[in-house]
């Protein structure tokens, strides 16, 4: 290609300065190639822009046309120098396109990230806080961690900001200092944690991130991103894991329903796996191990043989005076119990939902 332009910057080959040359001396490329001591099909190459000039023909060009070897060959540097200003440039571009998908305003708003004024700055701030070289990258299903995702119908907006969100909570956790991870610890502190969802968030989040702590699990909570829909994220680092949730919850049933299935995926160790809640396999959804930790995280909040014995002296008439001693018997907030049945339909999803609490919770 003799000449490349994009947008304003323009890049001419050095055949396009020996196309000119020809016609001034009404020159063949045959006699051209001759008088220089080389092949027809170099100087054919040379003049479609499809070879680079190389010392060997610049010093004999200079020495037929008396032009310094240096001209000559900065003829190629210029060249060279500006098709890497057109990949950058289209690079940038590219790259602003995917950062028009982030909601920046996010990072300033939780001082991740300064605020800044334009959107390559945007780029550049992004790229070093989401640790990757480029923006595209962001693109990749797999890769900052296994998580799973609310969205149904999964787009390039969705991966790209599941993944900024994904790597917003793992810079969050790898900052943390935890102890080595201690499972048996942790399986020993579910009974405790289940019976925190009686309490108010200003009570049991300082505490449940002490178990964490000292089980070795670095747990984060972070505002909910635009377009991201992930509700949570375990990333295995050596010897502690981070566990992420963020705050899109509406109720606090399924904030609980949601961490214990994060820790189920942590009693899994599954390091590699991507999980998915969503039906589509964009994301390589295991359902197996998806199924097992919404079991696991069902059963833990409301034992499956006091749940089926309730059901079975209730029937169908079930009042909140049923559902309040029920979960006065089992230790749980009655909102826990009126989430289980609206979920396994034993009754509307409008009903009783006064009783389930309202998410409200400090991610800070």
């Amino acid at each position: 290609m003799l000449k490349e332009e994009y947008n304003n910057i323009c890049a001419f080959h050095p055949g396009y300065f020996f196309s000119d040359i020809l016609d001034e001396l009404e020159m063949t490329q045959d006699e051209f190639a001759k008088r220089l001591g080389t092949t027809s099909k170099t100087v054919s190459l040379l003049l479609n822009g499809q070879t680079p000039l190389s010392n060997d023909l610049a010093m004999k060009a200079s020495a037929m046309l008396g032009i310094s070897v240096d001209t000559l060959l900065n003829l190629q540097k210029g060249y060279d120098k500006k098709r890497i200003e057109i990949a950058r440039a289209k690079e940038m571009d590219e790259q602003i396109a995917i950062a028009k998908d982030i909601d920046y305003r996010y990072f300033v708003k939780n001082k991740f990230l300064p605020d800044v004024k334009t959107k390559e700055e945007e780029v550049t701030q992004l790229c070093s806080f989401l640790k990757v070289g480029n923006l595209r990258i962001l693109l990749r299903k797999d890769l900052a961690a296994d998580f799973r995702t609310t969205v149904e119908t999964v787009t390039d907006k969705n991966i790209i900001n599941a993944n900024v969100w994904v790597q917003t909570a793992l810079n969050e956790g790898l900052a943390m200092d935890v102890a080595p991870f201690d499972q048996k610890k942790l399986k020993s502190y579910v009974g405790e944690m289940r019976a925190m969802s009686v309490q108010e968030s200003e009570t049991f989040l300082p505490r449940l991130r002490e178990i964490f702590k000292e089980c070795g699990v670095a747990f984060v909570i972070l505002p909910a991103l635009k377009n991201c829909g992930v509700n949570g994220v375990v990333k295995w680092y050596n010897d502690k894991v981070v566990l992420a949730l963020n705050d899109r919850f509406k109720y606090e049933d399924s904030f609980w329903l949601s961490l214990f299935h994060e820790i189920k995926h942590v009693l899994q160790k599954k390091r590699t796996k991507v999980l998915v809640s969503s039906e589509e396999d964009l994301l390589g959804v295991d359902r197996e191990l998806e199924d097992e930790a919404d079991r696991y995280a069902s059963v833990v909040l409301i034992p499956q043989g006091p749940y089926d014995a309730f059901l079975c002296e209730k029937g169908k008439c079930i009042s909140k005076v049923d559902v309040t001693c029920f979960a006065n018997r089992i230790g749980v907030h009655p909102g826990i119990v009126v989430g289980r049945l609206q979920r396994d339909e034993r009754i509307p999803h409008s009903q009783m939902t006064d009783m389930r609490k309202r998410f409200s919770i400090d991610v800070g």
